[in-house]
């Protein structure tokens, strides 16, 4: 078990001064290891969890039926894994590297465009001042198969 206490330290000003954590655990091991390795990891889970709810709507649980929530849960889970994986194999090295699944969805995917169709392929006509185009790009060529 482990729980937190933390004391914050106003300085003049209305400023917030340092915040001293404490943990109070009954498991085996150095503070700063225990801190660093399970605390801040736990933290770190709960971060991605809100940010899946929030950003992919896993919230949203309204129906009254059990298999439609369960459905849009398991969407939601999937949403989040092809973004980690876009994060971790396209967007490597842009400025969109490390952006939440909110900023990705709004800049990258929430996108209008015009689809055209033929035969041989499939065009994708962006708007030509579209201001995360560049990126885009980018992310289409390191997607594309060899």
């Amino acid at each position: 078990m482990a729980a937190r206490a933390a004391r914050h330290h106003a300085s003049g000003g209305g400023e917030l001064g340092c915040n001293p954590r404490f943990i109070v655990t009954n498991l085996d091991g150095g503070a700063q290891t225990l801190y660093d390795a399970l605390y801040c990891q736990r933290g770190e889970a709960e971060n991605r969890i809100k940010e899946a709810q929030v950003g992919l709507f896993a919230t949203r649980t309204s129906c009254h039926v059990m298999r439609s929530n369960q459905l849009r849960m398991l969407l939601a889970a999937l949403g989040y894994v092809l973004i980690e994986r876009l994060r971790a194999l396209a967007l490597q090295g842009t400025a969109l590297a490390s952006a939440q699944v909110d900023t990705l969805r709004i800049k990258l995917l929430k996108v209008a465009a015009v689809i055209t169709r033929n035969t041989r392929r499939i065009r994708l006509y962006l708007a030509s001042h579209w201001p995360s185009a560049d990126i885009f790009a980018h992310a289409m060529r390191q997607l594309r198969s060899p």
